[in-house]
């Protein structure tokens, strides 16, 4: 009766994982660095609530010159967000 159960498992494991591959899109990540532009410098921001709107830290790292820049921006809460983000962020990448 072991054996049934052993087989049971492995038939409900098999097709889990059949499934699961069939749902996953596998990227790997040098393939993800070979599209990226070498030119253009990385850009990663974070947002912190404050008391009157919130706090934007924009930070730059490039390759080329192996430095790391960090800005920090204040959005108050009357200003409309999405706009102040983009003219914020390209502000960021035109410099």
């Amino acid at each position: 009766m072991n054996w049934l159960k052993k087989k049971v498992i492995k038939w409900v494991r098999d097709d889990w994982n059949e499934v699961n591959e069939k749902n996953s899109i596998a990227i790997r990540a040098r393939d993800v660095e070979a599209g990226m532009c070498d030119a253009e410098p990385v850009l990663n921001f974070r947002v912190f609530s404050a008391v009157g709107g919130q706090v934007v830290e924009f930070r730059r790292y490039d390759r080329k010159t192996d430095r790391s820049d960090t800005s920090t921006y204040i959005i108050h809460k009357e200003d409309d967000f999405g706009e102040k983000i983009s003219k914020i962020a390209n502000l960021e990448l035109l410099r």
